[in-house]
């Protein structure tokens, strides 16, 4: 608000009282709005808008679970796998979930690197966090595959309340999209990373200013995003 007054006196106007005041004071912050990029900007808006998709998703998965008359299944029985003739509770789910939150650490060093502008090694770490990702695919299709062989539906299964299969496969599913998708998304910024696309200032799709790498902190922010949308389908959905 000094600010304002400030420079209100100086130009000769009037400084606004009030909730104007403090909303004109605001707005005019050069570093919070004048310095953000477009393509920074929207992701926050997605990643805003794509939270409260998820937490729709895992409100109505904890009213079904906690109204439901029928038995909810065991997670500790559904997810096992038999290994060496006995069965392993959530040892599968465990598996993936240290493959995803390893793959959050190899996109840390990886923005790190493009603020350092080393091409070389930013691109690499993306591509290790691509691999992450994908066996975290692979290995969540595998989930999919036993669980279907044994007779779980959206509509029912062997286990329990019916509403498990559909909450399960939404759930489950719409986080493994948005994990495809920042796979398919990390390879094509790691490949122009790699050719030096952001150093030259080359035109293209996912593009930024020469010598700028936000493109990578963008992927960051994003990948961020799915990691921790997973502690949380974890914690509710496979611990609960």
């Amino acid at each position: 608000m000094a600010e304002a007054t400030l420079n209100s006196t100086s130009t000769g106007e009037t400084p606004l009282a009030g909730w104007q005041g403090a909303t004109a004071d605001w707005s005019s912050d050069q570093r919070a709005f004048k310095t953000v990029s477009w393509g920074k900007a929207m992701m926050w808006i997605f990643l805003l808008s794509d939270t409260f998709v998820f937490s729709c998703f895992l409100i109505a998965y904890m009213t079904a679970r906690m109204t439901t008359v029928v038995p909810w299944p065991n997670p500790s029985e559904v997810f096992a796998l038999n290994i060496g003739g006995e069965n392993v509770p959530l040892i599968l789910i465990a598996i993936m979930t240290f493959v995803l939150i390893s793959s959050s650490g190899t996109m840390a060093m990886a923005v790190n690197y493009g603020y350092r502008h080393d091409r070389k090694k930013t691109a690499i770490l993306m591509l290790v966090t691509a691999a992450f990702g994908a066996t975290f695919v692979g290995m969540q299709a595998f989930e999919w595959t036993k669980l279907i062989m044994e007779g779980v539906r959206p509509w029912e299964n062997p286990w329990g309340a019916a509403q498990f299969g559909s909450s399960f496969f939404m759930i489950t599913g719409f986080h493994g999209t948005h994990v495809t998708l920042g796979v398919i998304f990390l390879i094509i910024v790691a490949r122009k990373v790699w050719r030096g696309d952001y150093d030259t200032g080359a035109r293209g799709f996912f593009t930024s200013r020469k010598g700028n790498y936000e493109s990578v902190e963008i992927m960051g922010l994003y990948w961020h995003f799915v990691d921790l949308v997973w502690v949380f389908i974890f914690a509710l959905f496979y611990l609960w």
